[in-house]
């Protein structure tokens, strides 16, 4: 079993949570612990109340050191929002000779100038995403590492954030450390959500295929488009699960919470598979008689924004270009993914598979099947995140780099020349001796 441990903090609109994780003798993520609370400082992925969310990102922290018995000091974070851009690059870099192999040395300074891109003004670079490299303008080569070559380019898919979100992220995780007296907590990793999420539901088959991962969020709908096991496109729509909630509330006059609980509880994304007899009573205001709602209405409010952000999904798979090379179809994960019927309005809406993403294929033991739902998958992929790269590539780059400073360290000696006159050396002599005196003596005729 492995001691190390990870810990991943979503920031959500709806709910802060904070998973602690370990991998076990089988590979597996082991959840040691969970902690999470209401989300009141976050609107649509961005902090908009610092305050509020450094109360709920400490509740979080406190229930799942609690539960898994230990001192949480770096965290693994998640970042999303209507402010991420993601833009294409291409870089290139020459090589030393004509024979120069390419090494993995090559690769990370072709990416660090593309850190060194130019962004929007207020923007940050968070993540360098490769995707196909080229060797002296071969073109299509997805792992250069062993070629020989001159010139070494690549396209990129870099992501950005907004420098001020980014910001206010770091300055509530670090208050919140130090209101809880941790002096040292600081932020491991920050991560696109949708990249978290696909570690925690996307199967390698799948990435390969092609795949689309959406995660309806609170606040925010994240795309991420995968093909040949290469993140090749990302967007955010702005519209989630809470707009859906405010629909409710307004169509049916209720209150937020009531709305919200409606919604979890009897919500259904197609109103034609619903009974149109069946009705929920809805607790009244200050002695006021309860109020009726009908499931059919529901499932209408909600299938009609549905519709919505579905056919945005769609117009970015066309976008992406990659929409007819998706034999993995559509993964639908996010807190958004529960509701009933919503992988059959997908396929509808869309002509594509589809399948509800659960964060269940790396998880081993856990204490409650509760971060089994889709409503985890960002918290999950985020400590899986701590011990796998978000570039598959990387792992095999990284065990590389092992086997390298293995051999660096373990050479072997090379054997010496035997100089003993009664071993190698005499041998030679003896023969080349014996080679001389034949051709003398067929020159001299004795």
């Amino acid at each position: 079993m492995d001691d190390k441990i990870e810990v991943g903090l979503d920031i959500g609109t709806t709910k802060i949570c904070v998973i602690a994780g370990r991998r076990n003798e089988f590979g597996k993520l082991e959840i040691l612990g969970m902690g999470k609370a209401v989300s009141e400082g976050v609107t649509r992925g961005m902090v908009t109340n610092i305050d509020k969310t450094v109360d709920s990102i400490k509740a979080a922290i406190v229930e799942c050191e609690e539960q898994a018995g230990l001192d949480i000091q770096e965290v693994s974070i998640g970042i999303a929002g209507q402010h991420i851009r993601s833009s294409k690059h291409r870089g290139s870099i020459l090589l030393s000779g004509q024979d120069h192999v390419i090494k993995i040395e090559d690769l990370e300074r072709l990416s660090s100038d593309m850190h060194r891109s130019l962004v929007p003004p207020g923007s940050e670079i968070i993540h360098v995403m490769p995707q196909d490299y080229s060797v002296d303008y071969n073109d299509g080569i997805k792992d250069p590492v062993g070629m020989v070559g001159t010139r070494l380019e690549a396209d990129y898919h870099i992501i950005t954030a907004q420098t001020a979100a980014v910001n206010n992220i770091n300055r509530c995780v670090k208050k919140a450390g130090a209101e809880l007296g941790k002096t040292d907590f600081t932020c491991k990793n920050l991560i696109l959500e949708p990249l978290a999420s696909s570690l925690a539901v996307l199967s390698d088959e799948e990435m390969e295929a092609g795949v689309a991962l959406v995660d309806i969020g609170g606040g925010t709908t994240d795309i991420a488009i995968f093909h040949e096991n290469i993140l090749r496109h990302t967007a955010v729509i702005p519209f989630g699960g809470a707009i859906i909630t405010a629909d409710i509330k307004q169509g049916c006059a209720l209150m937020h919470q009531q709305a919200e609980l409606l919604k979890v509880r009897f919500g259904a994304a197609l109103a034609d598979e619903t009974n149109p007899n069946e009705i929920v009573a809805i607790q009244g205001l200050r002695n006021r008689p309860a109020k009726e709602i009908s499931i059919k209405t529901l499932a209408q409010i909600i299938q009609a924004r549905m519709e919505e952000i579905i056919e945005l999904v769609y117009a970015e798979l066309i976008a992406s270009g990659y929409h007819k090379r998706l034999a993995g179809g559509i993964v639908i994960t996010g807190g958004g993914g529960t509701l009933k019927h919503l992988k059959q309005l997908f396929e509808y809406k869309t002509g594509l598979d589809a399948r509800i993403g659960h964060p269940n294929e790396h998880l081993g033991k856990c204490k409650s099947d509760e971060v089994k739902s889709p409503m985890y998958a960002t918290s999950v992929g985020l400590v899986l995140a701590g011990f796998r790269a978000l570039d598959s590539r990387d792992n095999r780059y990284s065990e590389l780099k092992g086997k390298q400073q293995t051999s660096s360290i373990i050479t072997k000696v090379p054997k010496k020349l035997d100089l003993n006159p009664n071993g190698l050396f005499k041998s030679i002599l003896d023969k080349t001796k014996g080679m001389l005196m034949d051709d003398f003596d067929d020159k001299t005729g004795y």
